[in-house]
């Protein structure tokens, strides 16, 4: 049974006994009420000096509290006394839920035409989308690269299938879930990104690095401790292989934060090495000579042209620092520099300048003293020569890059080429 505290008709007022409505009148008024309402025809309502008994039996426990609001409005009713049942039994009490779902049925029938409007609609518009996407012009004219041609593509078509959306719930007339759904998305989206922040930190520097190209394929370059030539560019890191050909992955998010030395973006490098000579020589003929020296190989380029100075001067050297240009397209940095010094060194020494020798200075007491002072014994004979060592050649070595290296790179871009977000051919803007 459902039976609550008794209701009142009047909470609030005193009880007009002198114009009373008749029990019967207030009996049959809610009756016929009861009558028209679905779920309160097996509800019987007794009235005594204008206390309404409402027994009976119901299905659900929402029509007896819907019964006695009814009767408590009744004009005459001065209090209500709930007993009505709720059934127990399964069938009426599934009948509800039967009736809701043919209901329902019925009205998902009755809309099929229009949700079918609705839906042509909606792929009307995001064929329509698709098609502007998928044109050439004028995404690969405005965008830098492909990557960033597709991610533009893939934002006209996102922003079509919403309007495609928009209209289609407009028809149903449903706009207004439009926000649900958006807001929905919005928090779960924001969830998503805190749990994969590192993941997309590193997309986001993907589509910086890929509009602002600070570097090209094949190019050398320093970021922080790493040093390599650029193998490609992806969604998630940026790899170099470097002159070991070792493979070396790098987080774009730490690339995009870092410090980039990009050694070949102008191909003209400048080598720089430092050459010791004796104290007692000639400092100026000595650079005079060095500089003569470097300017005369092939490799080295004349414009911006060598120089040189006097670093420092200390007890037992004095060290000259040589410098000198060359193309890196044509020539190998580290070969250029070391066939420098090598050349420099057999130039000096040709000239009668000697390279200086560490020199110590001992001081010995005694009886030592005294036995290092007399003559060498005859009996130790002399050391045999060592074999002369062939002459060194003064001509320059191959300076070209190793094509080894060239070919490693060139087989690895080859693989890297489908998912690579770098153009062979920097933006006209860039200056490293």
């Amino acid at each position: 049974m459902i039976a609550g505290p008794t209701a009142w008709g009047q909470e609030n007022g005193t009880i007009d006994t002198e114009h009373a409505i008749d029990d019967r009148e207030i009996d049959a008024r809610i009756e016929a009420i009861f009558d028209e309402m679905g779920g309160l025809q097996t509800v019987f309502v007794t009235v005594r000096s204008g206390v309404v008994t409402l027994r009976g039996k119901v299905r659900e426990a929402a029509l007896a509290e819907q019964a006695e609001a009814i009767a408590g409005r009744v004009a005459g009713v001065v209090a209500v006394k709930n007993e009505i049942e709720e059934v127990t039994s399964l069938s009426l009490r599934l009948e509800p839920v039967y009736e809701r779902l043919r209901k329902r049925a019925v009205q998902t029938v009755a809309y099929i035409p229009l949700v079918a409007v609705a839906l042509v609609v909606w792929v009307l518009i995001y064929a329509a989308g698709w098609y502007v996407a998928r044109r050439d012009w004028p995404w690969s004219r405005i965008a830098p690269n492909s990557f960033i041609a597709s991610l533009l593509r893939q934002l006209v078509r996102l922003i079509f299938f919403i309007a495609g959306a928009v209209m289609a719930l407009d028809i149903l007339g449903a706009s207004a879930l439009l926000g649900t759904i958006l807001g929905a998305a919005g928090i779960v989206g924001l969830a998503i990104g805190f749990a994969v922040r590192d993941t997309v930190e590193n997309y986001i520097a993907s589509i910086l690095l890929s509009v602002r190209q600070p570097f090209s394929p094949k190019d050398y370059i320093a970021i922080e401790t790493y040093e390599g030539f650029v193998i490609s560019l992806t969604s998630r890191a940026t790899i170099l292989i470097d002159p070991d050909g070792n493979h070396i992955r790098i987080p774009n998010a730490t690339v995009f934060k870092s410090n980039i030395t990009n050694y070949s973006r102008n191909p003209q490098r400048r080598f720089l090495f430092q050459i010791g000579i004796a104290p007692e020589s000639n400092s100026d003929r000595a650079l005079e000579l060095a500089l003569q020296k470097i300017s005369s190989l092939d490799f080295v380029l004349a414009d911006p042209g060598p120089d040189g100075w006097i670093d420092e001067i200390g007890d037992s050297t004095i060290k000259l620092t040589l410098t000198g240009w060359i193309d890196q397209n044509r020539t190998s940095f580290l070969k250029a520099r070391s066939e420098s010094m090598r050349l420099v060194k057999l130039e000096l020494e040709a000239h009668g300048i000697p390279l200086p020798e560490p020199t110590y200075r001992l001081r010995i007491e005694g009886e030592s003293a005294a036995a290092l002072s007399g003559k060498p014994s005859r009996e130790h004979a002399a050391p045999e020569k060592a074999p002369a060592e062939p002459e060194e050649t003064t001509i320059a070595n191959d300076t070209r890059p190793d094509q080894a290296v060239t070919r490693k790179i060139d087989e690895e871009r080859s693989h890297a080429s489908k998912g690579d977000l770098l153009s062979e051919v920097s933006p006209e803007n860039l200056n490293g």
